[in-house]
C-alpha cells in the first residue's frame, strides 16, 4: 500500500539539493513593478576633521554619532581614561566636548557638528581601551542630534581626512 520510505527520502533530498526558482507574478492586469521604498537618498554617511574626530551622520534620525579616528588613538598609544560630555548639553560645532588620556599624552575631543548630546557611551567609563580596540565602532564617544545639518557637509571626506594624515 504504501511506497518504502527510503526511496521517498532520498528522492525529496535529491530535489530539496536543487535550486528553487520562482516567478514572482503581478495580479491579473496589472504590471510587474520592481520594488521602491519611501525612503529614498535617506542613508548614514561619516565625515572627520582635522583633529582627528569622526561622525557617523544619519539624515533620517538627524543624528550624528562622534568618534576619535583610528589614526588619532594610534597616536595617543593605550587609552587609559576618557571624559565625555552630559547627556542634554548643547554644544557649538568646535567646543570640546571631552578628553582622552593616554600612557602617553592627553587629547581634548572637539565636537565636529552642533547639537544637543543626546547619549553617551557609558562603557567607556570602565573600559577605556575600547576606544585602542574599536575607535570607529563600538569606540563611539557621544551621539549628537544635530541642529544645523549642513554643518556636517563642511567636513572632510575620507580622502581628504587620508591627505591629512599623510601630511
Amino acid at each position: 500500500m504504501f511506497a518504502p520510505l527510503r526511496p521517498v527520502a532520498s528522492s525529496l533530498l535529491r530535489q530539496a539539493a536543487k535550486p528553487v526558482l520562482t516567478r514572482v507574478q503581478a495580479p491579473l492586469g496589472q504590471p510587474l513593478r520592481a520594488f521602491s521604498s519611501s525612503r529614498v537618498a535617506l542613508e548614514i554617511k561619516t565625515r572627520y576633521t582635522a583633529e582627528h574626530e569622526w561622525v557617523k551622520f544619519d539624515d533620517a534620525t538627524n543624528v550624528g554619532v562622534i568618534g576619535i579616528t583610528d589614526h588619532a588613538q594610534h597616536s595617543l598609544g593605550e587609552i587609559v581614561f576618557v571624559e565625555l560630555p552630559s547627556e542634554g548639553t548643547e554644544v557649538k560645532q568646535g567646543d570640546q566636548i571631552g578628553a582622552v588620556e593616554s600612557v602617553k599624552a592627553a587629547s581634548d575631543i572637539y565636537s565636529p557638528v552642533s547639537g544637543t548630546v543626546e547619549s553617551v557611551n557609558a562603557k567607556l567609563g570602565d573600559q577605556a581601551s575600547i576606544l585602542n580596540k574599536s575607535p570607529e565602532a563600538e569606540g563611539w564617544l557621544c551621539k549628537i542630534r544635530l541642529t544645523n545639518p549642513a554643518e556636517f557637509e563642511t567636513l572632510l571626506t575620507e580622502e581628504a581626512y587620508k591627505a591629512v594624515c599623510e601630511e
